[in-house]
């Protein structure tokens, strides 16, 4: 081969070689330039969101605030919601760093936590979560008074018994909220009820205003008794109305009951209570109307006086716990407006027991003066809880 024709095959061989390596160039410019790669690392302030949700797993202990913070970024909304769609209410902190229940976990529930959260870049994304509260090993439950939609006496406290025993008397005292159409002052007390269980009543500094309108919620749901006591499973309200200012002012040692409505006096009916000088004597001092029963088997061996009597007896408003009723006593007319000569009730005729019966209502306090009685009523016997000073019945809260 001549050394022009080798010149010559030489510059078509690099020609050729260089058009393979032309394609290969465009190949790796078109694959920088376009779509990221999947492994390149993203930006400091677009990196995803991290979120921490307390408490986490499985059968946690019921019982607690859910808390939800997130780091390299900010919480936009958070739900955090039940099996049966019902939502822990809450809010997101001012700088988007975190986000705490208003109301506790409550125990056998299953959990699923929504949490949206935005970048420093501005990349928005949904993160989930769950975890499931161990069931309450115990249950605690509630007796109330008023009942809802009632109208009630001036003197009425709101009251709620508990089947089981209250150590932690102020996370459950903090639970219980009291809204009333006046701003009425007013005292959360604990007591042991008559029947020995433990008890709390919200009572106002002074007797109702006529035509308050009241709201308890007791928000329990999730919060533990204590020691003994079990777990709260559910929620409780009630809403009742005050209606006139009606006092039934009894002297025992007069022998009158002055029934006084809106500071007037209604009427007078003579009285007869209970026999001076032993265990038949009435208690003073003030009682509340805690229900007006009508007709009642009363029977002294139940109240600790022997076989003094069993009789049927109508008219019937129960006073007190132990015994102490207002109730028609046709037997002891004699003694009327006379002599206190009963077994401890405070006793009138069939027509004014009738006439009175229809005038009054649960919540209507009875004011019972007298030289020789049993005593004054105790705050758990009914609701005597107006036989303390207001600084006394304060002390009874766990929130003092």
């Amino acid at each position: 081969m001549s050394r022009t024709r080798a010149l010559a095959h030489s510059r078509v061989r690099a020609a050729v070689v260089a058009a393979l390596l032309t394609p290969l160039a465009a190949c790796s410019s078109a694959s920088s330039g376009g779509a990221p790669d999947a492994r390149v690392t993203p930006r400091a302030d677009d990196r995803p969101v991290k979120v921490t949700v307390t408490p986490e797993g499985d059968q946690v202990r019921a019982g607690d605030s859910v808390r939800i913070t997130a780091s390299g970024g900010r919480l936009t909304s958070v739900a955090v919601t039940d099996a049966e769609g019902r939502k822990l209410a809450g809010e997101v902190a001012a700088d988007g760093r975190s986000w705490v229940s208003g109301r506790k976990s409550v125990p056998g529930t299953s959990y699923t936590v929504t949490a949206a959260t935005r970048t420093g870049a501005g990349t928005v994304r949904t993160t989930k979560s769950s975890f499931t509260t161990a069931p309450a090993d115990k249950v605690n439950k509630v007796d109330w008074r008023p009942g809802t939609d009632t109208t009630v006496g001036v003197a009425q406290p709101i009251s709620l018994v508990f089947d089981n025993p209250v150590k932690n008397r102020a996370e459950v005292e903090k639970q219980l909220k009291i809204t009333t159409s006046n701003d009425t002052e007013g005292s959360w007390g604990w007591l042991t009820d008559w029947s020995g269980r433990d008890r709390v009543d919200w009572r106002p500094k002074s007797y109702w205003k006529p035509g308050t309108k009241v709201t308890l919620k007791a928000e329990l749901n999730g919060t533990d008794s204590g020691t003994t006591g079990g777990w709260f499973v559910r929620d409780y309200t009630t809403t009742f109305t005050i209606g006139a200012r009606q006092i039934a002012r009894v002297d025992l040692d007069s022998h009158r009951l002055t029934l006084v409505r809106d500071g007037r006096t209604v009427r007078r009916i003579p009285v007869s209570g209970g026999t001076p000088g032993g265990d038949k004597r009435s208690w003073r001092g003030t009682a509340v109307l805690m229900a007006k029963e009508g007709t009642v088997n009363m029977n002294s061996e139940t109240v600790g006086l022997g076989d003094a009597y069993d009789k049927m007896v109508k008219h019937s408003m129960r006073l007190t716990w132990s015994g102490m009723y207002a109730h028609a006593a046709p037997w002891n007319a004699a003694y009327f407006g006379r002599a206190n000569h009963s077994s401890g009730c405070i006793g009138m005729s069939d027509a004014d027991a009738t006439w009175f019966y229809d005038q009054v209502r649960p919540g209507d306090p009875f004011e019972i003066t007298g030289k020789d009685t049993k005593g004054v009523v105790a705050p758990g016997n009914g609701f005597g809880a107006w036989n303390l000073s207001w600084t006394e019945w304060q002390a009874k809260s766990a929130l003092r």
